[in-house]
């Protein structure tokens, strides 16, 4: 697939990232953050071969698993484009991350972008939507910046272990309003 023209490049996910992804959710709240309740803590090599069976086939595939990349070869983090209806034209992102090294220097638009470029440039979809828990402002500003709007919020979604609840933040971006981002 053509990669958008931006300082990350988006790759497929294999098991030779296991490590790294698991060397980053290194807590149960990571997780949480991370995946919702689809994975267990603590991550494994066999949990991580699950997520990744079956993806990154154009148009067979309903899931692409990605690390985006720097330049000069360094992975920065982890993200998802799944729940794919080829009829309905639309797909989830999911699962983002930004490594901890790399939190904070703005590379969260920068693998949005490339994401939406794949989704609605390559895949031609119509919509594109992501869920984020709603306390989550950092990513919430982050995937306004890269177009996306709030439609809504699901009110505690996720019971934590000390009681309290987290809501989720429903967000989309359809290819219209990105076809028009991309002309200055």
């Amino acid at each position: 697939m053509q990669q958008p023209s931006t300082t990350i490049r988006l790759e497929p996910f294999t098991e030779a990232d296991f490590s790294d992804l698991i060397r980053w959710i290194d807590t149960e709240e990571k997780l949480v953050t991370w995946s919702g309740s689809l994975f267990q803590f603590p991550l494994t090599d066999a949990s991580l071969c699950w997520y990744i069976e079956e993806t990154n086939v154009p148009f067979e595939s309903t899931a692409f698993v990605y690390k985006p990349v720097l330049a000069n070869g360094t992975c920065i983090g982890h993200i998802s484009l799944g729940g794919l209806s080829w009829k309905n034209r639309s797909a989830r992102i999911s699962r983002v991350l930004v490594a901890p090294e790399f939190q904070g220097s703005g590379y969260c638009k920068p693998m949005m972008e490339a994401l939406l470029a794949i989704g609605f440039g390559n895949l031609n979809l119509h919509r594109i939507e992501l869920g984020v828990y709603a306390h989550n402002t950092a990513a919430i500003r982050c995937y306004e910046s890269a177009g996306f709007r709030v439609e809504g919020i699901q009110r505690d979604v996720i019971l934590k272990e000390d009681g309290s609840w987290w809501s989720r933040a429903e967000m989309s971006i359809l290819q219209p309003e990105w076809v028009a981002r991309q002309t200055p």
